[in-house]
């Protein structure tokens, strides 16, 4: 439909429609978890606000900057943009990782959810969408779209694999989660090159669709970041499982 109707984008629906979808089914899965969790009641809805609570804030904040125009080249003399980036994962990951709550949690969740869940990466697509349209540079939306669209199509057989309790089933799951944040760091490395700022190093030639303004930046700013709490969330699930069943 990006292809068909160059307009879509610009309209602002389909961010709006991915990123409402994602963030129920993050929430609707973050409290399915606490309830298989030993938690109390009051744990629960404590641990839940606790992460959505923040979760809303930054995404409010992401998305009030995207319009505001706050990550476009020029906007500001810091580089607010990688920053949207790296902050959040640098202040989230350690976080995730040493709280015993977040472990809990884990532990009475599926690991297949987190998996699972970034099905919503096949709407990385539309990098592809703008290059065959010549909107975009091939150097970054081929290699950009096509891994968002690969960690996508395998996010569910990886699951499913990763259901069968099987080491190779783990493994399987493992290497699926290194793929998807290896997708990440060539993305987010070329992009830092080939956008105005600091870091570039290629100019890119011809038209090229404004990733650094709204709608188009939410990724980078938003959902780049989630999605990489996401597979530090998932690694963690699977190292602590198979800790588990090794003692």
């Amino acid at each position: 439909m990006i292809y068909a109707v160059p307009a879509l984008p610009e309209s602002g629906l389909p961010a709006l429609g991915v990123r409402l979808m994602t963030y129920g089914l993050l929430a609707l899965g973050l409290w399915l978890g606490l309830e298989r969790s030993s938690l109390t009641p009051k744990q629960r809805q404590a641990t839940w606000l606790s992460i959505m609570i923040p979760f809303t804030l930054w995404a409010t904040l992401a998305w009030t900057a995207a319009i505001d125009g706050a990550f476009r080249a020029g906007a500001s003399p810091l580089p607010l943009l990688p920053a949207a980036i790296l902050l959040p994962v640098i202040v989230g990951a350690p976080v995730l990782l040493l709280s015993k709550r977040i472990g809990r949690l884990l532990d009475a969740m599926p690991a297949t959810w987190l998996i699972a869940l970034q099905l919503y990466r096949v709407f990385g697509s539309q990098w592809l969408a703008y290059w065959l349209g010549g909107t975009l540079p091939g150097l970054w939306a081929l290699p950009a779209g096509t891994g968002d669209v690969l960690t996508g199509l395998f996010a569910v057989p990886a699951a499913i694999a990763l259901a069968s309790g099987t080491a190779e089933g783990r493994r399987a799951a493992m290497l699926w989660n290194v793929f998807g944040l290896a997708d990440f760091a060539v993305a987010i490395t070329l992009g830092m090159i080939m956008s105005p700022g600091p870091f570039q190093l290629i100019v890119p030639q011809g038209a090229s669709v404004a990733i650094d303004s709204f709608p188009n930046v939410l990724t980078p700013a938003f959902v780049v970041p989630s999605s990489i709490l996401l597979h530090v969330l998932s690694l963690r699930q699977l190292f602590r499982r198979n800790e588990a069943k090794t003692t």
